[in-house]
């Protein structure tokens, strides 16, 4: 399906559904590491919701794994960042 996504669907559109959850939660040993989190981000790559995730990622605080492509590391300066304040 192609077209704008419903705003509660979105999961259902991620190209992770069918894959093992662990592979987003690599282990701390280095040489694993690294290529799993190669692996994970590979899946989010071609997520039409990437973006929904990261930013549910950041909204809910979540402090480990690959969320929409995003380490822990890169998504910490967006969780810190003051919210926008509307009237």
């Amino acid at each position: 399906m192609r077209g704008p996504i419903p705003p509660g669907e979105w999961r259902t559109f991620a190209a992770c559904l069918d894959e093992d959850p662990d592979l987003f939660f690599p282990p701390s040993e280095k040489r694993r590491y690294v290529a799993q989190i190669f692996e994970a981000q590979a899946v989010c790559g071609r997520c039409r919701v990437r973006r929904r995730c990261a930013d549910l990622a950041v909204s809910s605080g979540e402090q480990f794994g690959v969320w929409g492509g995003e380490l822990p590391s890169q998504r910490r300066p967006r969780m810190r960042a003051p919210k926008a304040v509307s009237d």
